[in-house]
């Protein structure tokens, strides 16, 4: 991008560290109007009890902050409880995330195309410092009697979607870690010593292993999902038909829904893992039993499991299908040097095949328990309304019954995967006929 002088003068290009915000603030208005255009629509429905215009744009404000992950602190209009604080509004719609995200995305991309290996990070850090400017003004602004937010968290917690976003789409472009910071991964990993490549390379395929389990994982909660709200679908119109929010108001309902869709991804990935997760505080939701209060009437939760699940323990095999395939999958990948170096260092094959297959599944089901102890933190939060403190899955608990049920599942992959790997051997027939050919 560049900026023209005057006819018939030259080119003045645009400083990085200029474009670069220039760029983020484009984001962060664009993400912005994701946020307003709904909440215009429902204050032209009347849709709000105070309908100034003020009101309006700091609701918009709060909004924003909120898909951007910044909590926000409630207080009672009058004043009432602990230190006039009612809770903490914490449960992000990660749907909308992906918003800021992919935007962020796009312009890590431009930035790449137009910078220097050694000059992106001016770009980069001009990028970030306007963001976090525009989350600090932001927090400032928004601020209310019944709303409290912290002006250091708006001005962080944003670069965490936008950055991430930002170095994504930066390398995508540059295509290389080389061509993006100047630093050749490959070049380094070359000058050490044939032990740590073999070291390296199994450590570092065990991380991919547990990233396909947890992604194979992620994938059949999704399946499940869409399979419930499927079979559900006659009570989930039904609340719809109860609430009778019309045109606008069931639009922006549905918008709503449909940026908790990652959330409810998250709770469906402990559920089928036995950890479970809760909706209110005292609640539980798991394969083997229900137990929940008063709900907030959101069409969606329709679906949720009721009464008996006779056929509830057949989703436990869910991450067990997810590292069955991550074990299939290292086998196929050939990279399996720790039990390589201890077959070179016992003769016992008997020991020495169990022992790693055992050792592989733990790492990896370690892996997979940290990914999903990280999706169920980000899927979790709270309302700061009663009981609705406590939404979502137990990021500990969900890490442990993930790791042990995809551990026993790579174990499988990994005990199967030889056989599954063997050619198919040819007939006969086919190869005394080749023989002729060839004779002939």
């Amino acid at each position: 991008m560049k900026l023209k002088r005057r006819l018939g003068q030259a080119e003045l290009p645009m400083p990085l560290w200029l474009q670069g915000g220039f760029e983020f603030f484009q984001c962060a208005l664009l993400s912005a109007l994701v946020v307003v255009l709904p909440l215009v629509g429902v204050w032209f429905a009347d849709g709000f009890k105070d309908r100034t215009f003020e009101s309006l744009g700091r609701l918009a404000g709060q909004a924003w902050l909120l898909i951007h992950g910044v909590p926000l602190q409630l207080r009672p209009s009058d004043g009432s409880g602990p230190d006039g604080l009612s809770g903490t509004l914490s449960l992000v719609p990660l749907g909308l995330t992906l918003i800021p995200f992919f935007l962020s995305w796009r312009a890590g991309r431009r930035l790449a195309r137009a910078s220097y290996t050694d000059q992106l990070w001016q770009a980069l850090l001009g990028a970030l410092t306007v963001y976090a400017l525009v989350g600090a003004a932001t927090a400032y602004l928004v601020r209310t009697d019944e709303v409290e937010v912290s002006v250091l968290a708006g001005a962080l917690i944003p670069l965490a979607a936008a950055g991430s976003g930002l170095l994504v789409g930066a390398y995508r472009e540059a295509g290389s870690w080389a061509r993006l910071i100047g630093v050749d991964a490959a070049a380094w990993v070359r000058r050490t010593s044939q032990h740590s490549r073999w070291a390296g390379s199994y450590l570092w395929a065990v991380i991919r292993a547990g990233l396909l389990a947890i992604a194979a994982a992620v994938c059949l909660s999704a399946v499940l999902l869409a399979a419930t709200i499927a079979i559900h679908w006659a009570e989930i119109v039904e609340i719809y038909e109860k609430l009778d929010p019309g045109v606008v108001g069931g639009s922006v309902l549905t918008v709503v829904q449909l940026g908790l869709v990652p959330n409810f991804v998250g709770w469906t990935l402990a559920w089928a893992s036995g950890a479970g997760f809760a909706i209110g505080a005292g609640s539980s939701l798991t394969p083997l039993a229900t137990t929940v209060g008063p709900l907030p009437s959101v069409p969606v939760l329709g679906a949720l499991p009721t009464g008996e699940l006779s056929f509830g323990l057949a989703a436990l095999m869910l991450p067990v299908l997810a590292g069955v395939l991550a074990g299939w999958w290292f086998v196929r990948e050939g990279e399996n040097h720790f039990d390589e170096w201890l077959a070179i260092k016992v003769r016992a094959r008997w020991f020495t095949a169990t022992v790693s297959t055992l050792f592989l599944g733990m790492l990896v089901g370690s892996v997979t328990g940290c990914c999903a102890a990280l999706a169920a933190w980000l899927t979790n939060g709270s309302l700061g309304i009663g009981r609705l403190v406590d939404i979502g899955p137990d990021p500990w608990q969900a890490a442990l019954w993930v790791a042990a049920e995809a551990a026993v599942g790579v174990v499988i992959g990994a005990a199967a995967g030889p056989w599954l790997e063997r050619e198919p051997r040819r007939r006969r027939g086919t190869k005394a006929g080749s023989r002729r050919r060839t004779k002939v």
